[in-house]
């Protein structure tokens, strides 16, 4: 499971010209799912994004985590992160998880951050989404689970 964290002042994702998720300070995650991954990768990616620090301390480090500061977390699935990219002129999906595997997996990842963390926000997956951000730095990590 991949997770394209983002530090952000804020955003937001439209569907329809609808806003259907939107958070304040904290991070946005983009989230691929891959054919082998599973709850466990899942709650390990949470883990991570709910502690990995990318926030800023008194004396301007990258000591603080999403949980310290209290921020939000706005997750978007976006399948495209499985892209295997390596040859050619097009990208190849074959390493994205099959659709139904990718909902079930985003909507475990998506309910257990509701039950860690106070403020959390998602996409609306499979649909065409406008993703809105301020990027914070910027600052911009891959994890992988």
């Amino acid at each position: 499971m991949k997770g394209l964290l983002q530090r952000v002042r804020g955003a937001r994702v439209d569907v329809a010209g609808e806003t259907v998720g939107a958070i304040n300070q904290g991070l946005l995650v983009l989230v691929g799912v891959e054919p082998q991954d599973t709850r466990a990768s899942a709650d390990k990616l949470l883990h991570k994004l709910l502690n990995y620090r990318v926030f800023s301390d008194a004396d301007g480090k990258m000591n603080l985590s999403l949980k310290d500061v209290g921020g939000g977390l706005l997750l978007v699935s976006q399948f495209t992160l499985a892209a295997d990219t390596r040859s050619g002129m097009r990208p190849s999906f074959s390493k994205a998880a099959p659709p139904a595997w990718g909902a079930e997996l985003f909507d475990y990842l998506l309910e257990e951050a509701k039950t860690s963390h106070a403020t959390v926000a998602s996409g609306q997956f499979g649909a065409d989404m406008q993703v809105h951000l301020v990027n914070d730095g910027p600052v911009t990590f891959l994890l992988e689970s």
